[in-house]
Protein backbone atom coordinates (compact mmCIF):
# COMPACT_ATOMS: atom_id res chain seq x y z
CA UNK A 1 0.00 0.00 0.00
CA UNK A 2 0.86 4.12 -0.61
CA UNK A 3 0.52 6.80 1.81
CA UNK A 4 -0.10 9.84 -0.83
CA UNK A 5 -0.03 13.43 1.02
CA UNK A 6 -0.10 16.16 -1.24
CA UNK A 7 0.42 20.41 -0.22
CA UNK A 8 -2.53 21.81 -2.42
CA UNK A 9 -3.38 25.45 -2.73
CA UNK A 10 -6.84 26.06 -1.42
CA UNK A 11 -8.25 27.40 -4.19
CA UNK A 12 -7.40 23.98 -6.17
CA UNK A 13 -8.37 21.56 -3.18
CA UNK A 14 -11.92 21.31 -4.31
CA UNK A 15 -11.08 20.57 -7.79
CA UNK A 16 -8.69 17.94 -6.59
CA UNK A 17 -11.21 16.31 -4.07
CA UNK A 18 -14.03 15.91 -6.52
CA UNK A 19 -11.60 14.22 -9.23
CA UNK A 20 -10.55 11.58 -6.58
CA UNK A 21 -13.62 10.60 -5.88
CA UNK A 22 -14.98 10.51 -9.25
CA UNK A 23 -12.08 8.11 -10.18
CA UNK A 24 -13.12 5.59 -7.08
CA UNK A 25 -10.79 7.24 -3.98
CA UNK A 26 -13.46 8.05 -1.77
CA UNK A 27 -11.25 8.50 2.07
CA UNK A 28 -9.18 11.11 2.37
CA UNK A 29 -8.16 13.07 5.06
CA UNK A 30 -7.38 17.32 5.07
CA UNK A 31 -5.81 19.19 7.21
CA UNK A 32 -4.87 22.99 6.79
CA UNK A 33 -1.48 23.76 6.98
CA UNK A 34 1.12 26.56 6.41
CA UNK A 35 3.94 26.26 3.70
CA UNK A 36 7.45 27.14 3.98
CA UNK A 37 9.05 25.84 0.69
CA UNK A 38 11.16 27.94 -1.92
CA UNK A 39 7.28 29.91 -3.29
CA UNK A 40 6.19 32.57 -0.98
CA UNK A 41 2.50 33.22 -2.04
CA UNK A 42 1.77 37.22 -2.40
CA UNK A 43 0.69 38.28 0.70
CA UNK A 44 3.00 35.84 2.61
CA UNK A 45 3.23 37.43 6.66
CA UNK A 46 5.20 36.04 9.32
CA UNK A 47 3.14 33.36 10.86
CA UNK A 48 2.03 34.43 14.71
CA UNK A 49 1.70 30.51 15.62
CA UNK A 50 5.39 29.73 14.04
CA UNK A 51 7.44 32.60 13.44
CA UNK A 52 8.41 31.98 9.86
CA UNK A 53 7.05 33.28 6.50
CA UNK A 54 4.27 31.17 5.93
CA UNK A 55 1.55 30.28 2.51
CA UNK A 56 -1.14 28.83 3.38
CA UNK A 57 -1.88 25.04 1.68
CA UNK A 58 -3.87 22.30 2.41
CA UNK A 59 -2.62 18.92 3.37
CA UNK A 60 -4.43 15.90 1.59
CA UNK A 61 -3.49 12.53 2.86
CA UNK A 62 -4.41 9.13 1.38
CA UNK A 63 -3.42 5.51 1.43
CA UNK A 64 -3.81 3.59 -1.56
CA UNK A 65 -3.15 0.21 -2.80
CA UNK A 66 0.09 0.14 -5.00
CA UNK A 67 -1.42 -0.38 -8.22
CA UNK A 68 -3.94 2.68 -7.34
CA UNK A 69 -1.13 5.01 -6.50
CA UNK A 70 -0.25 6.00 -10.15
CA UNK A 71 -3.54 7.22 -11.42
CA UNK A 72 -4.00 8.85 -7.68
CA UNK A 73 -0.97 10.87 -8.48
CA UNK A 74 -1.77 11.93 -11.68
CA UNK A 75 -5.41 13.03 -10.80
CA UNK A 76 -3.87 15.54 -8.02
CA UNK A 77 -1.45 16.69 -10.50
CA UNK A 78 -3.78 17.35 -13.42
CA UNK A 79 -6.47 19.65 -10.92
CA UNK A 80 -3.92 21.16 -8.86
CA UNK A 81 -1.46 22.49 -11.70
CA UNK A 82 -1.93 26.14 -12.25
CA UNK A 83 0.04 28.18 -14.98
CA UNK A 84 2.05 29.88 -11.56
CA UNK A 85 4.55 28.80 -9.61
CA UNK A 86 3.70 27.22 -5.80
CA UNK A 87 1.59 24.68 -6.68
CA UNK A 88 2.23 22.17 -3.91
CA UNK A 89 4.27 19.20 -3.98
CA UNK A 90 3.44 15.30 -3.70
CA UNK A 91 5.00 12.86 -1.65
CA UNK A 92 4.43 9.28 -1.18
CA UNK A 93 5.60 6.56 1.57
CA UNK A 94 5.22 3.03 2.00
CA UNK A 95 2.84 1.28 4.29
CA UNK A 96 2.99 -1.96 5.18
CA UNK A 97 -0.77 -2.30 7.04
CA UNK A 98 -3.14 -0.74 7.99
CA UNK A 99 -6.00 -1.88 9.92
CA UNK A 100 -9.90 -0.98 10.62
CA UNK A 101 -10.42 -0.04 14.40
CA UNK A 102 -14.27 -1.60 14.17
CA UNK A 103 -13.19 -5.07 13.12
CA UNK A 104 -9.67 -5.47 13.60
CA UNK A 105 -9.83 -6.87 9.77
CA UNK A 106 -6.17 -5.78 7.90
CA UNK A 107 -7.14 -3.63 5.04
CA UNK A 108 -3.68 -4.65 2.97
CA UNK A 109 -4.95 -7.06 -0.19
CA UNK A 110 -2.42 -9.96 -1.33
CA UNK A 111 -1.49 -10.40 -5.22
CA UNK A 112 -1.52 -13.90 -5.53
Amino acid sequence: MKEIKAFIKPNRIQRVIEALSDNGFKSMTLSQAEGTGAFKAKGARPSLDFHVTDSPVVKLELVCQNEEAQAAIETIIANAKTDGPGDGIIYIANIEDAFQIKTGESLKRFNS
